[in-house]
């Protein structure tokens, strides 16, 4: 991946919606901070996060995690977890595995001539390792087994 010059960090592109107050961002942001390292592949100003709970603190309290970046489909998720901070980990969480999951989809599926002999990369074919059969013995169907 090439290097971005002004990478997105949660701190800058988070957003907190309805059920929060502005006061919580600080706290949301240094429990979303593990995901700084996933989103600095992305433009800080291509790049936006807003959370947002539903009944908070009550029993049917719902968050919800939005991502936007551009080029890409928005990723939500969602947690219905009780407690608040477990909630929140839940969909920080989910987060971070769509996004690799996203990226890992996107990857260049250049591989294809590691599939042809079945070797990793740099690792040659040694002889009488591959499953063809010399051109001067063709397969019999009536052949034994040893």
């Amino acid at each position: 991946m090439s290097a971005v010059a002004n990478p997105a960090t949660v701190a800058e592109c988070l957003r907190v919606g309805a059920g929060f107050a502005q006061g919580d961002r600080n706290w949301i942001a240094e429990q979303f901070a593990t995901l700084d390292a996933r989103l600095a592949g992305f433009h800080a100003d291509a790049t936006e996060l807003e959370v947002s709970v539903k009944d908070r603190e009550a029993r049917g309290q719902k968050v919800t995690l939005e991502c936007w970046v551009a080029g890409r489909q928005k990723i939500v998720t969602t947690s219905t977890e009780e407690d608040l901070h477990a909630a929140l980990n839940d969909v920080r969480d989910d987060l971070r595995r769509r996004l690799n999951d996203a990226k890992t989809r996107q990857e260049p599926r250049s591989n294809k001539h590691l599939r042809d002999n079945g070797q990793p990369e740099g690792v040659p074919a040694q002889a009488g390792e591959r499953d063809e059969l010399p051109a001067a013995e063709p397969a019999r169907a009536d052949a034994e087994t040893v």
